[in-house]
């Protein structure tokens, strides 16, 4: 029998996480507002992806500790410390707030449709995260939500059978080009919801916590890139049905509008299909952004590796309370998961010019340090988020 643990463990949580609502609404706006053309922008967010994953993966395995302890290995005292550390808890801070905020958008989404619109739904699904997490609990409900969203997903493997797609123009789209300035923040966005900063810190963490240090790096590597690349299969399929069902130039303001490219497998059954899988993505997601806060804030500060300690929980209770108090405001749901991922993208140069930093560090990996190749594609996913984020800054205040 194959040892099916080469190619589903960490890396799979990693990819439920960001199978999210983000991924959901941002994809969706990919395909309805530029068809086919920024497919390969998600190819390249599913590459770089692999590439950071692994990089997060293997500094857990080899260290067998996470991103926050990494960094209070390397910076024990001086300036730099604070430096670092004031730079790092407000992109822990503000990363997970946002992407936090954009998680219970989506639960309430997904609420909405099923059972009706109601002002309580924000505090309903935040309070509801709360006590699964303080009681321990969500575990399991986080496994029953994620086959939802699995279900879901193979929903739209089967509509894009279904919708039968211009093979040629979805091949196209795989042409880089489409970039323009009204789609620039939608291109951040989708860069966004794929190379999560906050999944580098759950990762490394859930590695040194699974894995013994003696295991192999190769099936680290493997189930990594497997479950990576389905949830990035997931991920193209949507923008695929998408842009062959809702049609180039759809508005997209809520669960219903989006339900519109599974109407061709389940007709006016679709928008209670996208309500499940909205509310099971919402939560899944919610649950997982704080606790990877929490993992990176006890890494940092040294705190005991007890999941009861109050600072660990005050973290996370934090990170949920902060998601609550924006999705109860009256910005549109849509609006705040889509500013979630632009505001991940803003985030990423700086976690993932770290992350390539330690991963050279010989006095941490020894000889399992950064390879050329992954210190090449590194450095462009640093340099290409870099570019997108100054650009986006401009475009914003400018």
């Amino acid at each position: 029998m194959p040892n099916l643990g080469k190619y589903f463990g960490p890396s799979t949580l990693v990819a439920a996480a960001f199978i999210g609502p983000g991924t959901l609404t941002t994809c969706t706006l990919v395909g309805v507002q530029t068809g086919y053309s920024l497919l390969w922008v998600m190819l390249l967010g599913i590459l770089a992806t692999v590439a950071l994953q692994e990089m997060a993966a293997r500094l857990g395995l080899v260290t067998g500790s996470g991103l926050g302890e990494a960094l209070n290995r390397q910076f024990p005292t001086g300036l730099a410390r604070y430096l670092i550390f004031f730079l790092a808890i407000g992109a822990i801070l503000v990363g997970n707030a946002a992407y936090e905020a954009g998680n219970i958008a989506g639960g309430v989404l997904g609420l909405d449709v099923l059972i009706g619109g109601s002002a309580w739904w924000p505090v309903v699904v935040g309070l509801a995260c709360v006590g699964l997490i303080y009681f321990g609990n969500y575990k399991w409900v986080e496994r029953v939500l994620i086959t939802l969203v699995l279900v879901m997903s193979t929903c739209f493997l089967i509509t894009v059978v279904l919708i039968q797609p211009d093979l040629s123009a979805v091949l196209s789209g795989f042409i880089p080009g489409g970039i323009t300035t009204d789609n620039l923040l939608l291109v951040t966005a989708v860069i966004g919801t794929t190379v999560v900063p906050y999944n580098l810190f759950l990762h490394a963490s859930t590695v040194s916590k699974k894995y013994a240090r003696d295991a192999s790096l190769r099936d680290l590597r493997i189930e990594n890139a497997v479950s990576i690349c389905l949830g990035g299969m997931v991920s193209l399929l949507i923008i695929i049905t998408a842009a062959g069902a809702g049609g180039s130039g759809l508005e997209v303001r809520s669960a219903v509008d989006m339900a519109v490219q599974l109407e061709p497998l389940f007709g006016s059954a679709a928008k209670y299909l996208m309500g499940v899988g909205l509310l099971a993505a919402g939560i899944s997601s919610a649950l997982t952004a704080p606790l990877a806060a929490a993992y990176a804030a006890r890494g940092l500060f040294n705190w005991p590796a007890d999941d009861r300690d109050w600072r660990f929980r005050t973290t996370w209770l934090v990170v949920i309370l902060i998601g609550i108090a924006v999705a109860v405001t009256d910005v549109e749901r849509v609006a705040i998961i889509k500013f979630a991922q632009v505001t991940n993208a803003l985030l990423l140069p700086l976690v993932a010019g770290y992350l390539l930093w330690v991963c050279n560090s010989r006095a941490l990996l020894g000889g399992r340090v950064n390879s050329g190749w992954a210190n090449l594609v590194g450095g462009l996913v640093i340099l290409v988020a870099l570019i997108l984020s100054v650009r986006s800054l401009v475009l914003v205040f400018g």
